[in-house]
């Protein structure tokens, strides 16, 4: 075999899996704008396609102009943005560490912004902003907090993992001590803010997350390629010429910045982050980047969550119902096989 065959061969496999990759992206957006059209036509009563196109160009439809433009859309919104910096950003962390737990559900950057807006809404009576403020503060502090006790000789995805539980744990016994203490309206608003809900979502509230996948959701989809070295390992990563240093602060910055500012307006829906990007690591296959197929993927999930919630169950039930009901038997099997084939 000449080395021209061998170059035109990966040259041929390398364009093949671009392809691929391309083909689950354009599956996975289609997917994503059929699923936006229906959740603006169905609800209560059910809004043709075309009078739904019209109240988006900005012609007044009388009826669907209200039930469309001020009911259904900026909640759709908020549950695309929203999805979107759950699905990336956990994927983010998942590639980095080369671990699936390795989601902010479950290493305690979602329990520090949750246990700052319970201390915000019960202890100190604050509005929304300052609630989604301080939520933000504390979801970054943690994960600095968590990133700083597992450094040893590097990062280890393993040891970070375990500290973050433990340190979910402490912060998810500081969120029941201050639920003990609650009074009740106040208990009320911390617990739907607690549980993940899209309710009485406003455009004006899109705008945060939307201004973080702009700038940091950006900066993530830009570190891709040293993501994908950082598959391989630290050691081949750095001789293949990535910065590894560099690209971890870049993808922990970044990753935590639109997690936290999506947990502060949404609270934290549950497992989507985790979900995300295995899904989308088996639509994509083994190689090529997950990242945007996981925010995809994401965005799929909260709005299918959201409307299963809404309407194809019995009763009203928070997205955060439902992607939890979903998230937690993926999490025990995920475990039970890891135990099976004796990975850590």
């Amino acid at each position: 075999m000449t080395l021209q065959t061998t170059l035109t061969r990966l040259q041929t496999a390398r364009h093949r899996r671009r392809s691929a990759h391309a083909r689950a992206v354009a599956g996975l957006s289609a997917a994503l704008a059929l699923a936006f059209l229906i959740t603006l036509c169905v609800g209560q009563s059910v809004t043709p396609p075309g009078d739904v196109l019209r109240v988006l160009a900005g012609i007044d439809v009388p009826g669907a102009s209200f039930t469309v433009g001020q009911l259904r859309l900026p909640r759709v919104v908020l549950a695309v943005l929203s999805g979107l910096s759950f699905g990336l950003g956990g994927a983010a962390f998942q590639v980095m560490l080369r671990n699936p737990l390795a989601s902010p559900d479950i290493i305690g950057i979602n329990a520090g912004a949750s246990a700052a807006a319970v201390f915000a809404i019960v202890t100190l009576s604050l509005g929304a902003p300052w609630v989604a403020i301080m939520a933000v503060v504390a979801g970054l502090a943690v994960a600095a907090a968590i990133f700083g006790l597992s450094f040893g000789d590097g990062i280890s995805g393993g040891r970070l993992i375990l500290v973050g539980i433990g340190v979910s744990a402490m912060l998810d016994s500081a969120i029941a001590f201050l639920l003990a203490q609650a009074p009740a309206w106040d208990l009320q608003q911390a617990m739907r803010w607690l549980t993940g809900s899209l309710n009485g979502a406003t455009l004006d509230q899109a705008l945060w997350p939307a201004l973080a996948l702009a700038t940091c959701g950006s900066l993530l989809i830009g570190q891709r390629r040293g993501l994908e070295m950082l598959r391989l390992g630290e050691d081949t990563a750095a001789a293949l010429g990535t910065d590894v240093a560099r690209t971890r602060l870049i993808v922990i910055l970044t990753a935590v910045g639109i997690i936290a500012v999506a947990t502060a307006i949404t609270g934290p829906i549950a497992f989507v982050a985790f979900l995300s990007g295995p899904i989308a690591a088996r639509i994509v296959g083994p190689r090529g980047s997950v990242l945007i197929p996981a925010a995809l993927v994401g965005a799929l999930l909260v709005l299918a969550g959201d409307f299963a919630g809404q309407f194809l169950l019995p009763g009203r039930y928070p997205v955060g119902v439902v992607t939890g009901a979903i998230g937690a038997p993926y999490l025990i099997f995920l475990i039970i096989r890891a135990n099976k084939t004796g990975a850590t």
